[in-house]
């Protein structure tokens, strides 16, 4: 019996459990990326608000990210203990650098003649902000997010040493096994085509979301 029917066997006696742990690795890598999101996104804001800040806020956010990801987690369960907890602040930490980094990046690039034009007619900075810098700056911001979510979803798969779960269980008891290169696979798999099914449909809101092509849906919506 090759691999792949080795593979496909593996999945027709065990698929509750292969969708189980896949739900419960998403799961986990939406959550960190979500509660880092809502941080870092008004994080970013203020650092483009005030400059000096950025130096400092990104350079501590750069030094997370050099911080590997298996010391992180065994540093983070002498606090949190084992579980899906641990997991996902540690997904939360790695998160921050990308979607930190392209908020200030996408507030920072606004025209700044569009901001004067706004003030000029007695905008405040909160209505220049919902109005005018955010939706200029949110294909940015979702590029950030995109980024983050694909690398949680790699990070996630070692949170089976902390007792999380995901579809790192499946890799580990394939290295446990006699020749397990089939349990193996059947665990990365699923993890791979997650992070690239993820990295599409980011990609196609990042799209959508694009100035360039708002303008260009204006420009067919007149035309017709």
């Amino acid at each position: 019996m090759d691999t792949m029917q080795e593979i496909w066997t593996y999945y027709a006696q065990n698929g509750s459990y292969v969708w189980q742990e896949f739900y419960r690795h998403f799961l986990m890598s939406a959550y960190g990326v979500f509660f880092a999101a809502i941080v870092a996104i008004p994080l970013g804001i203020l650092i483009a608000r005030h400059h000096r800040l950025s130096k400092w806020v990104l350079s501590l956010a750069n030094i997370i990210q050099t911080i590997p990801s298996l010391a992180m987690l065994a540093m983070l369960m002498l606090a949190f203990g084992l579980g899906t907890n641990t997991v996902i602040i540690s997904l939360f930490l790695y998160s921050l650098l990308p979607i930190l980094k392209n908020t200030y990046t996408g507030i920072r690039q606004v025209d700044h003649a569009l901001l004067e034009s706004g003030r000029a007619v007695g905008m405040t900075k909160w209505q220049l902000l919902r109005m005018v810098e955010l939706p200029l700056a949110l294909s940015v911001i979702m590029a950030g997010l995109r980024t983050a979510l694909v690398i949680a979803i790699g990070i996630t798969t070692i949170g089976t040493f902390v007792g999380a779960g995901g579809l790192g269980d499946i890799i580990v008891r394939g290295t446990n096994a006699t020749d397990g290169t089939a349990i193996i696979l059947a665990g990365a798999i699923p993890t791979a085509l997650m992070a690239v099914i993820a990295d599409l449909i980011m990609g196609l809101i990042e799209q959508k979301l694009s100035p360039a092509n708002k303008q260009k849906k204006k420009l067919q919506e007149m035309a017709t």
